[in-house]
């Protein structure tokens, strides 16, 4: 699992550079020197989109981290990042763990068939990362629905 969790954030990082340059050559494009709405707004879709992706990719980097410190040698039982301070005696229930990926975290499973995610990725990430993704998505929406009017506005004043 460890080497899934790594090669994702590999695959997170490269997309979110790759968003950003997209985001950057919009732009630095002649269309976003107009007046129009539509470039400027796609330029902020691909930034956030980055942003959403770079923080998702924090967080996989995090239980990554998690899942390497319970390797299952000599004192692995329960999972180190399942130990929570003040809380030992739930952790002495612990028969399994797993990696939740929506939202990102590292989950204990406990012997009555309940779970808890362990403090190993901090609270901001998963809120971040649903305010980006979604900024993103908006961005997106108003930039195509931007593009849209002017399309329709240059075709209704052209064919006059």
């Amino acid at each position: 699992m460890f080497l899934v969790l790594l090669l994702l954030v590999l695959i997170a990082v490269v997309t979110a550079v790759g968003l950003a340059g997209h985001g950057a050559s919009v732009l630095g494009s002649p269309r976003a020197r107009g007046r129009a709405a539509g470039p400027p707004l796609h330029a902020l879709a691909a930034f956030a989109g980055a942003a959403a992706v770079a923080m998702y990719a924090w967080g996989l980097l995090l239980v990554a981290g998690a899942e390497m410190s319970s390797d299952g040698g000599a004192g692995s039982a329960p999972a180190p990042p399942c130990r929570m301070p003040g809380d030992e005696e739930r952790a002495l229930h612990v028969v399994g763990r797993s990696v939740s990926f929506l939202p990102l975290g590292f989950v204990c499973e406990t012997s009555d068939g309940g779970d808890y995610t362990s403090e190993d990725v901090p609270g901001y990430v998963n809120p971040a990362v649903a305010v980006l993704a979604l900024s993103a998505a908006a961005s997106a929406v108003a930039a195509g629905y931007a593009t849209e009017l002017r399309a329709r506005a240059e075709a209704r004043d052209g064919g006059r």
